[in-house]
């Protein structure tokens, strides 16, 4: 019987190689300065790649580390040797386009520092327990973004749920009238 494809973290670091959001669904790494120990050697190896157009991929630790860069914020996915990279490099793509939507391509570590949550939530969107839900960054992105909608954006830009419930407001107060 063939796993399910497993990623072990996503890491949302600065251009310094500091925490923004990270989260892991592995025990490779048991103890915070262990996970802190990661990030660095992750953003070391990486910090001088020019990663901003297009997904790299680097071996680190018997782990397989897909990585892209924009502004002054570094996006990781790992997973296992084993692993798929272009199944790796699907979720960062997801993860990277949902969060680029939901900032309204603000994406830079201010605006990622002022809307963690949402960032969070695109994590647990993309995966659950370290298995791989989504990858399409407008299903994650309408998902994660469902209770932050702007209610005035217009209907195209809404989910199919967002669009009723305005609409069933705009009916509501219609009647009340």
């Amino acid at each position: 019987m063939e796993l399910p494809p497993k990623v072990k973290n996503i890491l949302l670091l600065d251009s310094e190689g500091k925490r923004v959001a990270v989260k892991y669904y592995s025990d490779d790494w048991p103890t915070n300065s262990a996970k802190e120990a990661f990030e660095k050697s992750v953003f070391t190896k990486t910090q001088k790649t020019n990663a901003r157009t297009e997904v790299e991929v680097t071996a680190l630790e018997n782990n397989i580390v897909v990585y892209k860069f924009v502004q002054d914020l570094h996006f990781f996915v790992t997973g296992g040797e084993e692993e798929n990279e272009l199944i790796l490099a699907s979720v960062l793509e997801g993860l990277f386009d949902a969060v680029t939507l939901l900032l309204r391509g603000n994406v830079d570590k201010r605006e990622a520092l002022d809307n963690l949550d949402l960032i969070f939530l695109c994590f647990d969107e993309i995966i659950d327990g370290g298995i791989v839900l989504e990858t399409d960054a407008n299903v994650i992105a309408g998902k994660a973004g469902i209770n932050s909608a702007d209610p005035n954006a217009s209907l195209s830009e809404q989910t199919i749920s967002q669009a009723l419930a305005t609409a069933r407001e705009h009916l509501t107060r219609s009647l009340m009238k």
